[in-house]
């Protein structure tokens, strides 16, 4: 990273400044080795030329995604690339293969969603945008390829985001992997859930990070040998023990301790706990709560991760008791006893909290005072016991409690394992390492000596793996590379880990004797390494001592190396807690036979630290590496904040500027062939004139030039440091000079053109001049005759202005008269006007007023009528929305009760019968006996009339004296007879009329009784009415479900393709599922009825008229001869498929359609399916397709379901299929209504208009079965056009580079020819769609399907180019644009060749891809608006992708930018919105592979096929059992 010295005035470049690290600047002056150089902000400094770096002024405005694409690749180049993709919201960024994430502060839920995770899977690397899945991809496919293991390497310092990228990736391992579950739940999911568990009792606030782990881990995701994950393990390094008994402030101790102070009343009274303040581990920092934190959902969050990776609620309440004795052993101190170097309690509150911490670890008080207050020495004569001192007691309790939490830690991670469960048969894993970053603080101790002691050996494993990368890339490119040193940083590790000499070593020498102090430690330091370059010893301190890392010097304090390194366990500890009651604590601390000797046993944390370390290197050794360096830009945690200093410093500690120099110590500089011409052709211009192949090219051009040291490789340039910027220097210089030239040429230009115009003006003055003067001259004259006549006039003026003086006195006097007489008149008429108008508003303001309030009442009237209906009308539609089941129960409740009432009604409608009837027959007996009686009367009557007059007749002829007596006593006697007679008649028919009343009585009452009978008969039928349309919309809700046909086309789909399933499906199947499409469960029954039914109405002979169940031989035989007729390819007659008319008119004539069982259905789907296995071939498919969408249209305006009242087709099932269907159809429908409809004519008719049929269940089936095959023929031939496509896609998206004689004007044939090379693959898309419409036609496929083919084809060529110019930085150019805009234009010019009627909206489906690419070549776009872009240019954009074209966008042919900062930051702030408001931001397009019609969109866009035209093939028309297809065809 050496500066160039090739720096001249002018130049661009960087220098170092104390606020922003550094600053860009123009070199204004050169002073031997100092440079003048004038700054961004205006300021002018003087810097050494070694103190400089160039400036990239070409550099893309929005940066690039990989940094060794940089023209100089050193420090000040790669913070500005970081920093401006940053402000683009760009996190991610390579360096190689090597990710930097820059924490962006903020959610970008659109970088990590599913649609994000597939445009990644299986993409190369480097191939799209920079992101963590890259990575993730990356790895995997290397573990799956070659079968090796793969590590990625997460770091950064805290709160850079490396927790979050680690969750990242395991989200995307998932992904690729697939879920292999464990009780439910995955693997990836468990490591996820263990996460709060673990930050809760290994992380804490830090002075940089509020949630800082303060222990490495390194997950293991173990794949079995099919690629899915199997199983996992994390793996933890050395958890900060010295936190639990030491903090500094602002910094708090691990997090589970507050969560608990912070546990519901009940739990902090059973821990006997109070606030974090009143405890010594916690009271140490005034830092007790974080912002934004509630302590308390935390705790019971902490709670529920806990049960979720399996823990008890027993372990669960063992571990809070461990971690509140803790708490409670922290605050137990120690006063000096009676006896020397002895130790007592100090009071009551240290008694109280030991027998606290005693209670609660289940121990004994007395064991555990002495435990800490004295030690046990075993020696070979006795034991002895000896007390500690107040000071070893304090640090006999820290051990302690240090002992205890790191055994608790390391419980908790050995329990998430085991309930995770690890693969012992995994062959390869991806381990993800997330470990803590290099740290230099104010006050460095033993644990930022661990820390960096980690990070050197990562950063050597990084640097041995960065030169490993660079080797690879020399070889590729067959260069030579041997002299090339390696940056390495074995020194620095020798110093801390040899053995012996080594810091570690000697600590734990220190820590063995126990006269060792600190300041010993440190003498030992100074003069063991006095000599050491790494080694420092400052100047003012006697116990500190510096160390050069990689990444810095590091100043430690040894004051507490000593303590802090010991590792050891006490005995009497150990003995305490093992024979603790709680067996959770118990089981903590194992017993060790070896240990039962010594009274403690010495480890070492430094030594234990370092095998652990040896171990993970190990493990990364022996995979293959990928690195992510997480960058925190700023330490407030705001979002769009970017720090240089501070990203200077974590670039430095990350390795990146490391691997920067590895980079530098070889070939820094590498350009494509083409890149390097492009921009240093200028040089020598004879070279593009030559016809040279760009690899002699390029040289000549470095040889020119006098290059040293640079090499060419197969494709690219290799320029060793310093050498761009000498090539730079020199382009500018040629540059200059032409600009130079230009300027001369312009400056003549303009003083010639400025010397023209001043001649010009001059003449066109001096003719002005001369004119005024003639004009002055010409002027007097005429002045002086006005004079004359001014005066003339003037006189004449003063004379007349007297007389009309007079005069208008006289009549002002007039006017003013007149005047005063109008004013009184029409004031008067104005009074009077205003009266009638006031009297005009009141009436109509009392009018209008009254109107209102009727108007208002009506309204109010009207919405209080409207909520009551509308409520009633919710109520209803709340009663008719339940469930399925309870509708189906319903309308069986309703069946049953139909049946009941119908019932009733016969046996009412019988019973009036009969009443009716014995009315009738009394009626009749009574008006019989009526009629004899009056018959009776009347005879009586005449007998007594004739008697009379024969008595009268004799009295007149009798003599009249003898005789008188006699006669008179006779007739007395017949009188009164007669008389007597009379009576009695009168008395029986006055008893006759009393009976004639009593039955017309009964009459009355028998035909009251009948009225209300007739009335509860209507009510009756009212209510069967009102039943009947109720159960008709259960019906219709039930059956019109979708998924019911969906599901039956589903298994016909699956059945019949493998021309097995359905063969071997026994028959009772169909008759079990009968009930679902409206057929009986006794089909076989039913079947027999209606044929009978249709035998009454059929007058053709029993052979071709009914509907058989059965096939004889006769017909086995015809079918088998159609099954192979179809099986071949029948070609097409008069546009209309053969096949399909065949199959139509030989079921229609065999009635297939309405029988309950046949096998010709099954055998013709499994004939489809077996001529469609061949996928690829696209003539069987679109042949297949116009068969079976005619068939299908055919089937739809001819079968209806069985007992539909309506001709029209529907798909649900019809009333008379029902038991309420059945019982209606009986009570209302006409007897000529009932049976099966009859066939005209002998079996086919002319099929001008399409009859109906009533279709059975197999019908109906085969119908379903049609079209899902249909729409699996229609999505075969569509995705086989698109996988054609597919690849021609990913190169339509990016011009192809042309060859450098395009950069040579006057080349017409090689631009031609370069254009035509540019449209080569466009041309290979129309050529695919050309060839696919001519096969669709050539089948005469409808082209109703022929467009929505095509319409689906451009949204997927819209969906794919438009995602990848979103993924890809170098698509968003605008020479691409123009390239792809040119391609669009061939697509455009086919849909205008391939006509409307099979195009259709095709183009309109290219509407993204079209705004993006007219975005991107127009020009002058920072002058265009937000409400231009949205609403003009791209109205179909969403405002994310607007945002991330704008920011993409890079001008590679006029140099020009993309719109303004305004509406970038606009756009900005509308997508943080969207973002915060839980919006989708989501910028890519989601491809839709549906089937986008129906049944009914065919049947209704097809034209009617008159099947009775289309000829029978020749294999059938020979055969007699098919006549009737050769006698309607003739």
């Amino acid at each position: 990273m050496s500066a160039p010295v090739n720096i001249i005035v002018g130049s661009h470049v960087w220098v170092e400044d104390p606020a922003q690290a550094w600053i860009g600047g123009e070199v204004t002056k050169i002073n031997g080795e100092q440079l003048h150089v004038r700054t961004g902000d205006g300021k002018t400094v003087v810097k050494s030329i070694s103190k400089v770096f160039p400036k990239d002024n070409e550099a893309p405005p929005g940066g690039v995604d990989d940094m060794t694409k940089l023209s100089y690749l050193h420090e000040p180049g790669v913070l500005n690339n970081l920093a401006t993709r940053y402000e683009l919201n760009e996190i991610y960024t390579y360096t190689g293969n090597i990710l930097i994430a820059i924490n962006p502060f903020q959610r970008l839920p659109h970088l990590y969603d599913t649609h994000m995770m597939e445009q990644y899977k299986g993409a190369g690397f480097g191939e799209l945008s920079p992101h963590v899945f890259a990575v993730a991809d990356v790895a995997y496919r290397a573990m799956i390829n070659e079968g090796k293991s793969n590590s990625i390497l997460v770091s950064g310092e805290s709160g850079a985001g490396k927790t979050e990228t680690t969750k990242m990736l395991m989200r995307y391992l998932a992904y690729l992997g697939g879920r292999s579950g464990v009780e439910g739940r995955t693997v990836e999911q468990q490591v996820l859930e263990s996460n709060p568990v673990l930050e809760a009792f290994g992380n804490a606030k830090t002075v940089r990070n509020n949630n800082s782990s303060r222990f490495g881990k390194f997950v293991e995701i173990q794949f079995d040998n099919k690629g899915r994950i199997s199983g996992a393990a994390i793996r933890t390094y050395l958890l900060e023990r010295s936190r639990v008994c030491q903090i500094s402030d602002p910094e708090r101790n691990y997090h589970c301790f507050y969560l608990l102070c912070a546990a519901p009343a009940e739990e902090k009274e059973k821990y006997k706990l109070g606030s974090p303040s009143s405890f010594h581990y916690l009271n140490q920092s005034n830092c007790y709560g974080l912002d934004g934190v509630d302590d308390a959902e935390e705790y019971l969050a902490t709670r529920r991760a806990m049960d979720i990776v399996g823990i008890s609620e027993e372990e669960q309440e063992a571990i809070f008791r461990v971690v509140a004795a803790v708490l409670h052993l922290g605050n137990v101190e120690f006063a000096k006893g009676e006896e020397i170097d002895s130790s007592v309690l100090k009071d009551e509150k240290s008694r109280f909290h030991l027998n606290t911490t005693a209670e609660l670890l289940k121990c004994d008080v007395k064991s555990l005072e002495d435990a800490l207050i004295k030690r046990v020495m075993v020696t070979p004569e006795e034991v002895i016991t000896r007390t500690l001192d107040p000071v070893a007691a304090i640090s006999s309790k820290d051990a302690f409690a240090k002992t205890i939490y790191s055994r608790l830690f390391d419980w908790l991670v050995e329990k998430i394992n085991n309930s995770i469960g690890q693969d012992p048969n995994s062959k390869s894993i991806i381990g993800v390492l997330d470990i803590y970053g290099f740290e230099s603080f104010k006050f460095n101790s033993f644990e930022q000596f661990c820390i960096n002691f980690t990070n050197e050996k990562l950063q050597q494993h990084f640097n041995q793996h960065v030169f490993k990368m660079e080797q690879e890339e020399y070889t590729k490119e067959e260069i030579d590379w041997s002299y090339i040193e390696f940056v390495d940083n074995q020194d620095v590790l020798d110093l801390i880990e040899k053995k012996p000499g080594g810091i570690i070593s000697l600590l734990d020498e220190a820590c063995m004797f126990p006269k060792s102090t600190h300041e010993t430690f440190s003498q030992k330091l100074y003069q063991t390494f006095k000599n050491n370059k790494r080694f420092i010893k400052p100047k003012l301190s006697r116990t500190s001592f510096t160390i050069s890392h990689y990444a810095g010097e590091v100043t430690y304090q040894a004051d507490m190396f000593i303590d802090k390194n010991k590792d050891y366990v006490v005995a009497e500890h150990q003995d305490l807690l093992i024979a603790s009651k709680c067996s959770f604590v118990a089981g903590l601390f194992p017993p060790s036979p070896e240990e039962s000797s010594k009274s403690s046993k010495f480890s070492s944390i430094g030594s234990r630290f370092k095998l652990q370390l040896q171990s993970l290197m190990e493990t990364l050794s022996s995979t293959e590496p990928h690195y992510i360096r997480c960058v925190k830009p700023n330490n407030v945690l705001k979002p769009a904040i970017f720090e240089n200093l501070n990203i200077i410093q974590q670039l430095r500690c990350g390795g990146v500027l490391e691997a920067i120099r590895i980079s530098c110590a070889g070939y820094p500089t590498r350009r494509t062939f083409y890149e390097f011409l492009n921009r240093f052709g200028v040089l020598a211009p004879e070279v593009l004139d030559g016809n040279y192949d760009d690899m002699v090219a390029c040289q000549m051009i470095l040889d020119k030039m006098g290059m040293k040291g640079y090499q060419i490789g197969k494709t690219k340039v290799f320029l060793r440091a310093g050498q761009m910027a000498e090539l730079d220097a020199r382009r500018s210089e040629v540059l200059g000079n032409a600009a130079r030239i230009i300027q001369r040429q312009t400056r003549t230009h303009i003083a010639r053109k400025e010397f023209v115009e001043l001649r010009r003006a001059a003449i066109s003055l001096q003719s002005n001049l001369r004119g005024i003067l003639a004009r002055k001259l010409y002027e007097q004259l005429r002045r002086e005759a006005a004079a004359l006549k001014i005066e003339k006039n003037f006189r004449g003026y003063i004379a007349r202005k007297s007389y009309l003086k007079e005069r208008s006195s006289a009549i002002i006097i007039q006017t003013g008269l007149r005047a005063m007489k109008a004013r009184d008149e029409f004031r008067f008429r104005k009074q009077t006007k205003a009266a009638i108008q006031i009297q005009a508003h009141l009436r109509r303001h009392i009018a209008y007023s009254y109107y209102k309030r009727l108007q208002k009442a009506v309204v109010v009237t009207q919405c209080g009528w409207r909520r009551r209906v509308a409520r009633k009308e919710l109520r209803m539609l709340k009663m008719a929305a339940r469930e399925t089941g309870a509708l189906k129960e319903a309308k069986d409740k309703l069946e049953k009760r139909v049946e009941e009432l119908t019932w009733r009604l016969q046996i009412e409608k019988r019973l009036r019968t009969d009443l009716e009837d014995e009315k009738a027959q009394e009626v009749a007996k009574l008006h019989d006996a009526l009629h004899a009686m009056q018959i009776q009367v009347e005879e009586a009557n005449a007998r007594v009339i004739k008697e009379r007059e024969a008595a009268q007749k004799a009295i007149e002829e009798a003599p009249p004296v003898i005789k008188e007596t006699p006669v008179i006593i006779e007739d007395t006697e017949k009188i009164n007879s007669l008389l007597a007679d009379i009576n009695s008649l009168k008395e029986s028919l006055l008893l006759e009329r009393e009976a004639k009343e009593e039955v017309k009585k009964a009459q009355a009452e028998a035909e009251v009784k009948n009225k209300e009978l007739v009335k509860k008969l209507e009510d009756s039928d009212r209510k069967v009415d009102q039943l009947q349309e109720l159960v008709q919309r259960l019906e219709e809700k039930i059956s019109n479900s979708e998924s019911e046909n969906q599901i039956l086309r589903q298994q016909a789909l699956a059945a019949s393709p493998t021309g097995k399933a359905l063969s071997a499906r026994p028959r009772t199947v169909i008759i079990q599922r009968t009930p679902e499409n409206g057929n009986a469960l006794n089909g076989e029954a039913k079947t027999g009825s209606d044929t009978t039914l249709a035998l009454s109405n059929v007058r053709e002979p029993e052979s071709e008229g009914k509907p058989q169940k059965s096939l004889n031989e006769k017909q086995q035989e015809n079918q088998d001869l159609l099954i192979k007729c179809i099986s071949q390819d029948l070609g097409f007659s008069g546009g209309k498929p053969v096949a399909a008319c065949v199959i139509y008119k030989c079921l229609l004539h065999w009635r297939s359609f309405e029988v309950e069982r046949t096998t010709v259905f099954d055998r013709i789907i499994q004939t489809i399916a077996s001529a469609v296995e061949a996928q690829d071939n696209t003539d069987v498919l679109a042949y297949w397709l116009s068969n079976t969408s005619t068939l299908l249209m055919l089937l739809q305006r001819t079968l209806k379901a069985s007992g539909a009242a309506s001709l029209t087709p529907q798909r649900r099932r019809t009333a008379s299929s029902s038991l309420f269907g059945r019982m209606s159809q009986g009570l209302r429908a006409s007897p000529q209504s009932a049976g099966l409809p009859f066939i005209n004519g002998r079996g086919l008719s002319r099929l001008d208009g399409l009859r109906q049929v009533e279709a059975k269940y197999p019908a109906l089936l085969f119908k379903q079965q049609l079209t899902a095959f249909l729409e699996k023929l229609y999505g075969m031939i569509r995705d086989n056009l698109k996988k054609e496509i597919s690849p021609l896609l990913g190169l339509c998206i990016q011009a192809p580079r042309t060859s450098r004689q395009g950069l040579v004007k006057g080349r017409s044939h090689a631009n031609a020819v370069a254009q035509q090379a540019l449209v080569a693959h466009w041309q290979s898309i129309v050529k695919s769609l050309n060839n696919y419409l001519k096969i669709m036609k050539a089948n005469y496929a409808p082209p109703f399907l022929v467009r929505k083919v095509f319409t689906q084809i451009f949204s997927f060529i819209d969906v794919q180019l438009f995602n990848s110019l979103l993924l890809r930085r170098e698509c968003c150019s605008f020479s691409n644009g123009e390239y792809v805009k040119t391609g669009l234009a061939e697509l455009e010019q086919w849909c205008v060749e391939a006509t409307e009627e099979y195009s259709g909206s095709a183009w309109e489906e290219l509407k993204h891809i079209r705004q993006a690419v007219g975005f991107l070549v127009i020009h002058q776009k920072p002058k265009k608006s937000l409400n231009e872009i949205t609403k003009e240019l791209c109205p179909g954009l969403s405002i994310q992708q607007l945002y991330r074209i704008s920011t993409m966008y890079w001008d590679d042919k006029y140099g020009t930018h993309s719109v303004s900062t305004d509406v970038t930051t606009s756009m900005r702030a509308m997508v943080s919105e969207d973002s915060n408001n839980a919006v989708s931001t989501s910028f890519l397009l989601d491809d839709d592979s549906s089937i986008p019609f129906s049944v009914d969109d065919i049947s209704k866009s097809m034209q009617q096929v008159e099947v009775a035209d289309v000829d029978p093939p020749p294999l059938i028309r020979e055969n007699s059992g098919f006549g009737f297809l050769l006698a309607r065809s003739e």
